[in-house]
């Protein structure tokens, strides 16, 4: 009896508390100034859990220039959409050099951040900062912590873009060494995981137009920077990048403007809503890498091979499942209105 009783009150007990469903990764997406991102981000919104916009930039004195965009802003607000934006540098290395080892120059940076946030209710800021001498990695570190205690303080976070730089030095050959000089090197992932609230992973961008053709983020090269960042920050602060826009290799034009000649192998951006009418144009076949775990297809024009690899609704899934198995914080994605429609069909409806 007293068996049958505890089976019948564990029954209830079950009935009574359904099982907790695992919360959705962070949807994190970038917006850009552009009318096609602003369609996607109308067309979505209730998918995005963090809006990321391209709004502010700051030069080597420290002035921070830039604003919200009043139509944007204002749906934001009417979902309760999290808003916080991009500050980047206006002024190239040399002026970010500059602003790194200017205190007074980083405190009216900070200053106007902080001004600007409790304004406009941002949830905080996003540093994308890039193209930064590896010899100034101390230095940035130092400027994150520096303006994460500014914002701490004022209740707003302070997130990180970096560029991936696993095993965490710089690799054989000459690209790699030119990698960590400008692109890789500054970035002092456990340091700058302790001091910001969130480290956005770019993964993306691993063959772009400086290289030869290839995956825009390969599966296998995606796995070893998350694993390496996995070993300095904590998985509750690491956001995975996800890419959306794709790349097109092809012939250019062999006479620069100034009379010259010269190699001339170019590669551009190409957005899922001119590279899939494309490959239809081309009668291209289009083909999955199950390594790579991408869609790539070329076609020839003026007997010239013509590369395209472009990320799809099924290479995000791939990469989704990834935040997903690694129990990361979620993901950030560059960038709204490059993406294969049926991106958003992988994504629930944000949780605000």
């Amino acid at each position: 009896m007293m068996k049958r009783f505890a089976g019948l009150l564990l029954l209830a007990l079950t009935l009574a508390c359904p099982p907790v469903l695992a919360k959705a990764p962070s949807a994190l997406f970038y917006l850009m100034n552009t009318q096609k991102s602003t369609n996607s981000f109308l067309a979505n919104a209730d998918k995005i859990d963090v809006l990321v916009p391209t709004w502010y930039g700051v030069d080597a004195a420290g002035l921070v220039n830039g604003g919200a965009n009043e139509y944007i802003y204002g749906i934001a607000q009417q979902k309760r959409l999290p808003i916080t934006p991009i500050l980047s540098m206006t002024k190239g290395r040399e002026g970010f050099h500059k602003l790194l080892h200017d205190e007074p120059a980083k405190r009216r940076m900070n200053e106007a951040l902080v001004r600007e946030g409790k304004k406009l209710g941002y949830k905080g800021f996003q540093f994308d900062f890039e193209s930064i001498v590896w010899t100034d990695r101390d230095a940035y570190t130092l400027m994150v912590k520096q303006t994460a205690d500014a914002l701490h303080k004022a209740g707003m976070t302070l997130s990180v873009a970096v560029v991936p730089n696993g095993p965490g030095h710089a690799e054989g050959g000459e690209f790699s060494k030119w990698m960590w000089e400008y692109w890789r090197g500054p970035y002092d992932l456990k340091a700058l995981g302790q001091a910001a609230d969130l480290i956005s992973l770019m993964t993306y961008d691993q063959h772009t137009r400086w290289t030869t053709p290839g995956p825009v983020d390969g599966m296998p090269w995606m796995k070893k920077h998350l694993e390496y960042a996995l070993t300095q920050v904590p998985k509750e602060k690491l956001s995975l990048g996800i890419a959306t826009y794709g790349y097109r290799w092809y012939t250019g034009n062999p006479v620069k403007e100034d009379g010259t000649e010269a190699s001339n192998i170019t590669a551009t951006y190409i957005d899922a809503d001119e590279s899939f009418p494309l490959a239809i144009e081309q009668k291209a076949t289009v083909q999955w890498d199950p390594i790579e775990q991408e869609s790539w297809f070329y076609f020839y024009r003026d007997d010239m091979r013509e590369w395209v690899f472009r990320p799809d609704a099924r290479s995000f899934r791939a990469r989704y499942d990834l935040v997903k198995q690694y129990g990361l914080e979620g993901f950030s994605c560059w960038v709204l209105g490059a993406e294969d429609p049926k991106v958003w069909d992988e994504l629930p409806a944000a949780s605000r």
